[in-house]
């Protein structure tokens, strides 16, 4: 990619000991991978978290660190184990460590996709294996080796870590083309892994925050958090981590894929949320001559 495939914003001006993760809202789409689909350059992006990464933009003013993808989740998904791979798609055979029969392989959502949503497939043709190997080695792990980094930074200097991965979800459970009957999601959906993956009174406290603020929120349902949730959430150690899902209905036009009036409110509402949220006492770190200066690179 001639852009970078990804970006750290906030890291100099740390003072808190929260990250934000927003892996699935890149939009820049390589020239080889829009040749290789059979989708038009709109239908692709139906995967996209369109503009979650600006949602949470002002989470660095509060003292916290935001890392976000430039690259489409369509084209390369690091929300999965790095090697959950579907042979199908492919022109020769997988590495022997490749994971072939995951839930989420069988899905079509792989660490490479097969589909987009409402079930459209991508690829015109086979993929040669070196094709997906290399976007994991080249963008995957590079992204998972700065996500580590911030963490294990964090955790040094304050003794604890909170990652929030950040996500949208379409607005109906369902796919209205296909005729299936469709259900209303809820505005937010937090996943701690069903109570693993982050401390119980903090995501509560997200939730209380999130609800007086006059959203409907559930926890765990559909979704309880994906990979990331699940590899760094180790409460037991001080790494705490948890997902939010936002409804796309709230700020933006699924049709259009454009922002409408209502993402102006909604980052509002993010804004304050963010600032109380770091208000728990898990968070605080009043004494500052406690916490480690950042080390020289």
């Amino acid at each position: 990619m001639e852009t970078p495939a990804f970006e750290v914003f906030g890291e100099p001006t740390q003072t808190m000991p929260v990250i934000f993760n927003s892996p699935h809202s890149g939009s820049i789409y390589p020239e080889r991978f829009l040749d290789l689909s059979r989708l038009d350059p709109h239908t692709i992006r139906a995967s996209e978290d369109m503009d979650v990464h600006k949602l949470f933009q002002s989470v660095t003013e509060f003292g916290a660190v935001l890392q976000r993808a430039n690259f489409p989740r369509a084209y390369l998904d690091v929300n999965r184990e790095p090697y959950e791979l579907d042979s199908g798609m492919f022109s020769a055979p997988l590495p022997p460590y490749a994971n072939t029969r995951s839930l989420r392989v069988n899905g079509g959502l792989g660490t490479v996709a097969r589909i987009v949503a409402e079930n459209r497939d991508i690829y015109a043709s086979k993929l040669d294996p070196d094709d997906a190997l290399a976007r994991i080695e080249l963008i995957y792990r590079p992204y998972h080796d700065s996500l580590r980094h911030l963490l294990a930074r964090t955790h040094g200097r304050f003794g604890q870590a909170l990652l929030i991965d950040c996500h949208s979800m379409p607005s109906q459970y369902g796919a209205p083309r296909s005729g299936v009957e469709t259900e209303a999601r809820p505005d937010m959906i937090l996943g701690d892994r069903y109570g693993t993956s982050c401390r119980n009174d903090v995501i509560d406290y997200a939730m209380f925050l999130l609800r007086q603020a006059g959203y409907v929120v559930v926890k765990n349902r559909p979704y309880a958090g994906g990979f990331i949730t699940e590899h760094y959430g180790r409460p037991q150690q001080h790494l705490n981590a948890f997902q939010i899902e936002i409804n796309r209905r709230l700020y933006m036009d699924e049709a259009t894929l454009k922002c409408h009036a209502g993402f102006d409110e909604l980052q509002q509402d993010l804004n304050i949320f963010v600032r109380n949220l770091m208000q728990h006492p898990a968070l605080r770190c009043d004494d500052f001559s406690m916490v480690k200066p950042l080390a020289a690179e």
